[in-house]
């Protein structure tokens, strides 16, 4: 019997809490026979970069789009057959792998973290991480989320251990407002929840630029799809694809976020917001890349969050993007 999947933290790009649906669109229309891969995603977040760049201009292929809310519903579609791809934060992907789904990392994208961070009351007292001893810290959103290896990781990083703080999870609407309300000292938050609690008076303690998060995430590939050589072949060229598209974001930030604005009905000021935290690089999955991560597995499994751990060279397949 497979393991059951572990419950997934929602991504950043979630925030826009779209309902989770399948969504048809293609490379260019006809071409009945061509191969069709079903692309994984949160949030619409890959569908609106590929279309706002017109990434998939002269594909050979079709590309249907799976849209889900948050990972943990992605990794389940693949793991059910309903979609070719995954799509996520690290730490997503390490619990997938760790509950059994069967996917290979075929692509490292990359970010520079600063979208996580640890959000503190101005009148807390707590004015460095050694201040959080003794202090409950609510972590959004759920165990196993990137804010929450952020917080384990500066803790160490600062001569404390995990037990050194009382942790609470809370969801990051719930957590928002005990903030406003000065219920919360120290809050590990990520994207519009970190900027909102700044704006409420907040001050950031750390943000998980300079390795305090790894920042990186990765798509995936199904067993079934890597054993299909036409999809093979497909997913290899849409990585390429892809990795043009997200150059086009980091150069063209004002252009993606009126595509977000656009297509996914974000206000102004959260368009931007999630533009400027996009992941601006897909790169092969490296050496480099798989110690980075399994140092996030590591530290997570020695807090008791990820259990069984992972290893994670051997869950890549390095074939499709050199």
């Amino acid at each position: 019997m497979k393991r059951r999947l572990a419950a997934a933290t929602l991504s950043f790009t979630a925030l826009l809490a779209l309902t989770a649906c399948g969504a048809d669109s293609s490379a260019d229309a006809g071409g009945k026979g061509r191969v069709t891969l079903t692309i994984g995603d949160q949030a619409s977040t890959l569908q609106t970069i590929v279309a706002a760049s017109d990434a998939l201009k002269g594909a050979d292929y079709q590309v249907k789009w799976a849209e889900f809310e948050g990972a943990a519903p992605l990794y389940q579609a693949v793991q059910a057959g309903a979609a070719d791809t995954t799509y996520s934060a690290d730490l997503p992907a390490l619990q997938a792998l760790s509950g059994g789904v069967e996917f290979k990392n075929v692509a490292a994208l990359k970010n520079d973290g600063r979208h996580v961070g640890i959000v503190v009351g101005k009148d807390s007292g707590i004015d460095s991480v050694k201040d959080l001893k003794g202090q409950k810290v609510v972590v959004s959103s759920a165990k196993g989320s990137i804010s929450e290896y952020l917080l384990a990781n500066v803790l160490r990083r600062n001569g404390l251990d995990y037990s050194d703080v009382r942790v609470q999870y809370l969801l990051p609407t719930d957590a928002q407002a005990a903030f406003a309300s000065g219920k919360i000292k120290a809050w590990a938050t990520f994207g519009l929840y970190q900027a909102v609690g700044l704006e409420q008076g907040g001050k950031l303690l750390v943000d998980g630029a300079d390795g305090r998060v790894s920042g990186y995430g990765f798509v995936g590939a199904s067993d079934e799809a890597l054993a299909d050589a036409p999809k093979k072949a497909a997913l290899a060229d849409f990585l390429k694809r892809l990795g043009t598209a997200l150059e086009w974001t980091s150069t063209h930030q004002d252009a993606y976020a009126e595509a977000i604005e656009q297509r996914n009905g974000a206000d102004a000021s959260v368009a931007r917001t999630l533009a400027s935290a996009a992941y601006s690089k897909v790169l092969p999955v490296t050496a480099d890349v798989n110690k980075t991560v399994q140092g996030v597995a590591d530290l997570m499994n020695e807090i008791g969050v990820l259990e069984p751990n992972v290893d994670v060279a051997e869950s890549a397949d390095t074939s499709l993007l050199k």
